[in-house]
């Protein structure tokens, strides 16, 4: 993977950032095109930047930045053709050389933690369908309002704004979720007070078969199982851009199907069946914010500590190299300091260094 960088920087600063850029080997097709920014005004840089390079490259740039500076806009390449290999990257059966891109995974999570009236809507007929589901006792109704029910979304925000110690996030994530679903329920307790007043209800449920209800609202063991489970595939499937395991973490948590049983128990006078569906529903939110805040602080100290140790690695490849090289050998390599320092910047871009 590897990410496409455009920012706008002033005159006084493009000079720092360009050869900060033109430094980095895991930055290729560099342009600077002076005076070409507007709004800002400045020069525009542009470059590709490898995955491998993106944290230290970001966390960099950041500190380079003044409040004259545009933001920095991050586009993923798909696919880049005739790209060499980087030499540093082994290939194994099992690969994972490349830490989560820690600015785009954020921005990610708060683009969807944003709550718009479709937000509200989705979550009520989420909990219409899987009323339906639960009065049916269709499971396939119930896997749709998972999918449908967009809360997933406001729960990671919440649990990013907590990894985060960021309150903002965290009232506004919770405030939607709870309206969110108290309309849910609302409405689900309106449906099936109708369909009880018209005599619609199916026979099976007025029987008192209702696996499907049964199974929403009587949380145990297995539930905080999956809940952690979902809570941790959650996360790292944003933070691996996996798409694919985020849909089955939607199919997973019993939220949506847990606020609908609470609206139809409520209108079928079922009261321990809204009290075990409301136990349901606050579990499962509570373990997947949580467990997902949990999650995220633990892959960062984890990438920390491994960057931490292959950069203790680099600097002792280097000494022992500053060592052995001429010094003369060393006018060859780019970067500022002293002996040891032009060394180390050769080992940690070149497998052998130079010899007299």
């Amino acid at each position: 993977m590897a990410f496409h960088l455009r920012i706008v920087a002033p005159g006084d600063l493009t000079e720092r950032v360009v050869a900060f850029l033109a430094a980095e080997p895991g930055v290729t097709n560099l342009v600077v095109v002076p005076g070409a920014g507007r709004r800002p005004a400045g020069d525009a840089v542009q470059c590709d930047l490898r995955s491998s390079a993106a944290n230290a490259v970001l966390a960099h740039l950041r500190e380079l930045r003044d409040d004259r500076a545009g933001p920095v806009a991050i586009e993923v390449v798909d696919a880049v053709v005739g790209e060499r290999p980087d030499p540093r990257v082994r290939r194994t059966l099992v690969q994972r050389d490349v830490a989560p891109v820690w600015d785009v995974v954020e921005s990610e999570i708060r683009a969807g933690a944003v709550y718009p009236p479709s937000f509200f809507m989705l979550l009520a007929i989420a909990g219409l369908i899987g009323a339906v589901g639960i009065l049916v006792n269709s499971s396939i109704l119930i896997v749709g309002a998972m999918v449908v029910g967009p809360e997933y979304s406001a729960i990671i925000g919440v649990a990013l704004g907590i990894e985060r110690g960021d309150a903002d996030p965290v009232i506004r994530g919770l405030s939607a979720l709870a309206a969110g679903f108290l309309a849910a329920i609302i409405l689900t307790l309106a449906f099936g007070a109708l369909i009880r007043w018209s005599g619609q209800t199916p026979a099976a449920f007025l029987r008192g078969v209702r696996p499907v209800a049964d199974l929403i609202s009587s949380p145990d063991l297995f539930s905080v199982v999956v809940a952690i489970l979902a809570a941790i595939v959650g996360v790292v499937s944003l933070t691996e851009a996996r798409a694919s395991a985020l849909i089955g973490v939607f199919i997973s948590v019993t939220t949506i199907p847990a606020a609908a049983s609470i609206g139809l128990s409520i209108a079928y006078t079922d009261g321990s069946r809204a009290l075990g569906s409301t136990f349901q529903l606050l579990l499962n939110v509570v373990v997947l914010i949580v467990v997902g805040a949990v999650v995220m602080r633990l892959q960062r100290v984890i990438w920390r500590a491994l960057r931490g140790a292959a950069l203790r690695l680099i600097a002792d490849g280097c000494e022992f190299r500053a060592v052995a090289c001429d010094p003369d050998s060393h006018r060859s390599c780019p970067g500022p300091g002293g002996r040891h320092a032009r060394a180390c910047v050769c080992a940690a871009r070149a497998p052998v260094m130079p010899r007299s």
